[in-house]
């Protein structure tokens, strides 16, 4: 067996035929660049909506402006009169509280001025319940 031949495998005559060795991916989707470009354009879409939007709220928010200032006179009117109320019915319970009281003139003005001085609050509502005081500084917050 010392003298066997051996024989070895060797490719064909003419070679092995060609084989497809590189990656195959079958192209999926946009490119890079529209998919850019898509971006882009949705961005500027969306800033014309906003813009868009910002000048309607700005159109809205000076048409609300605008009723406020019509109707401040009409809402410093009723605050007038309500305070005008509460001040008579002070002087009304002053003369009821201090009728005994000899030289007492209700309703004397303690600033000594011709100018009207807008009451505090304390001094509107110092004769009225404690819960009216308490209303009138925090409204309905303070039922929360």
């Amino acid at each position: 067996m010392a003298g066997a031949k051996v024989k070895q495998d060797m490719p064909p005559p003419g070679g092995y035929a060609a084989f497809d060795y590189k990656r195959n991916v079958p192209k999926r989707g946009l490119s890079g660049y529209s998919l850019f470009g898509i971006g882009i354009g949705v961005l500027v879409f969306g800033y014309w909506r906003l813009f868009k939007w910002n000048r309607e709220r700005r159109r809205l928010q000076i048409e609300e402006f605008e009723a406020r200032i019509a109707l401040m006179p009409l809402m410093q009117a009723e605050h007038d009169r309500s305070t005008l109320r509460l001040l008579r019915q002070n002087l009304e319970e002053e003369a009821i509280l201090m009728k005994d009281i000899p030289g007492w003139k209700v309703g004397e003005c303690v600033f000594h001025t011709d100018r009207w001085v807008p009451p505090i609050s304390s001094e509107l509502y110092n004769l009225r319940p404690r819960e009216e005081l308490v209303h009138k500084n925090f409204g309905l917050a303070s039922y929360v």
